[in-house]
């Protein structure tokens, strides 16, 4: 059977084709444009390919609400030309197939818990760190909703007391996605974190910034397993700075035998970058097996 996935990102659109096994077996992407340029070649890349459903993981904020008269809609993103966007329906309107929707981040997190380091968990919370900073959360079984879907990028931290630097976030002065996403790296340093993998100093104040963010995850949604991905997350030196900062933050308040074993609590993504893709593929599934 196949699945029709689709990765919506704030500068590309990855599409691709895939069976239930969460195989890939094509992909390509194309850059996030206006929806009248974007939108069209999303259609005709799916169109004809015998899909039996899509599953879209997509930039937001969304509505999730299948009650709503806007579920479906990008509503109040930055990204204007896509504000209170009809994104779903758009495209089921031309393809005329089930469409499973939920954020990128989300999507991560079922593509970690359907084939990842999370399968067989009963809860783990997927954060990628890059050009922002997203939190999907997978809790007894299934993904988080509520009045809207977790937005765990905007938490706020307290900030480290040498740290002059401002915040690159427009809503907040001092919150996760301001303080250590990749265009903070680079705008407090004045390079790009790759080019910075030997400063020490920089993966401290890092560390200090997602080690907090990791406790505040911990303590209110107490997750079985925690995967970290995104650009930011390929400095590797990272993992041990923000597994021991997690720690002295805990203070031994939380003793669990996750925390006792945090080398493998706290894990980098562990499908080669596909864990959206993936997940998309499952969200076609299950957004079938749904209807049927």
């Amino acid at each position: 059977m196949l699945f029709g996935a689709l990765e919506a990102g704030g500068t590309k659109m990855v599409l691709a084709i895939g069976n239930e096994n969460g195989e890939i077996l094509e992909q390509r992407s194309i850059p996030t444009e206006t929806p009248e340029i974007t939108i069209p070649q999303i259609i005709e890349y799916f169109k004809g390919k015998g899909i039996q459903a899509l599953g879209i993981g997509s930039f937001g904020p969304i509505d999730l609400d299948r009650t709503s008269s806007t579920y479906g809609y990008i509503t109040s993103t930055p990204k204007l030309a896509w504000a209170n966007y009809d994104f779903v329906g758009n495209i089921q309107k031309e393809l005329q197939i089930p469409i499973g929707f939920d954020t990128d981040v989300n999507a991560s997190a079922l593509g970690e818990a359907t084939w990842g380091s999370m399968k067989g968990l009963n809860s783990g919370i997927y954060i990628t760190i890059g050009t922002g900073v997203g939190v999907g959360v997978y809790q007894n079984g299934s993904l988080l909703h509520g009045m809207l879907h977790p937005e765990g990028g905007h938490i706020l931290l307290n900030k480290h007391p040498e740290d002059t630097f401002g915040s690159v976030c427009p809503y907040h002065s001092h919150c996760l996605e301001g303080l250590a996403s990749g265009p903070s790296i680079e705008k407090r340093w004045g390079r790009k974190a790759i080019e910075l993998k030997d400063q020490h100093e920089v993966w401290e104040l890092e560390a200090y910034y997602i080690a907090q963010g990791l406790v505040n995850y911990i303590l209110t949604l107490s997750p079985h397993k925690i995967v970290l991905g995104g650009g930011v997350m390929h400095q590797e030196q990272l993992f041990p700075l923000i597994r021991k900062k997690v720690l002295e933050l805990l203070n031994g308040y939380v003793r669990t035998a996750q925390i006792e074993d945090i080398d493998n609590y706290i894990v980098p993504a562990s499908l080669k970058d596909d864990q959206g893709i993936m997940g998309c593929i499952q969200l076609a599934k299950l957004e079938l097996e749904h209807i049927a």
